[in-house]
């Protein structure tokens, strides 16, 4: 079952790997500790590396954040699997230009705010979990959707998408939260996707196909 946590603005401090990982690879190096006393060091080595592994998946890299003015920035780290203009939406009745990014488990997982604004939403949907990489995931996986108003009362949202292995969402946003561009604001654990719609006449700068970072790479610029 996917867990949606919505507890508020954290004040994340610079640290190697995001503190959602901390149960998981204490629960992992604990196995490794309790095998190797029983000298089943072969087992012991297969924790150990699932432990480096787990590690290495919630590390929580500090980014350069652009300043243009108008750039909307990647909220995660990923391929680009979609770039379209879509006419409504289960988030929005209006037009909306729609970006996609697919995350595998080896990509960094921490999410980060496109760009300036303050949330006016914070939606949680049920449903199935097929692979994120496919255009069905969208409409059919469980998600949680933002919604913030930017610039001139212009809208975007951030719509995080689990995955097939993906069982827990985390967003530490609420309603009301004034939010800046680059800013973490939850992650998904263990392969998923993320849906940004933005108003129609943003010019993209990005293809199906590249690869971005969260809260550095430019997915598009506000008109």
């Amino acid at each position: 079952m996917i867990r949606s946590e919505r507890s508020g603005l954290v004040n994340y401090k610079v640290r190697p790997v995001a503190r959602e990982g901390y149960p998981f690879i204490l629960g992992s190096a604990f196995a490794t500790a309790i095998v190797a006393i029983f000298g089943l060091y072969l087992l012991a080595l297969f924790f150990l590396a699932v432990t480096f592994f787990v590690c290495f998946f919630f590390r929580d890299p500090e980014r350069v954040i652009p300043g243009e003015e108008k750039a909307v920035v990647s909220p995660a780290d990923g391929k680009v699997v979609e770039v379209s203009v879509v006419q409504e939406s289960d988030f929005a009745a209006e037009k909306m230009l729609k970006m996609s990014i697919f995350m595998s488990i080896f990509n960094v997982h921490v999410n980060r705010i496109p760009d300036n604004g303050r949330v006016t939403d914070v939606v949680y949907y049920p449903g199935k979990f097929f692979s994120a990489n496919l255009d069905k995931a969208s409409r059919d996986n469980e998600r949680n959707a933002v919604t913030l108003e930017i610039s001139r009362g212009r809208k975007l949202i951030v719509v995080q998408v689990a995955g097939l292995i993906a069982r827990r969402i985390i967003c530490k946003i609420r309603k009301g939260d004034g939010l800046s561009r680059g800013e973490r604001f939850g992650m998904i654990c263990f392969g998923s996707r993320l849906d940004v719609y933005l108003p129609p006449d943003t010019v993209p700068a990005v293809s199906v196909g590249d690869k971005v970072l969260a809260g550095t790479s430019v997915l598009g610029h506000l008109s």
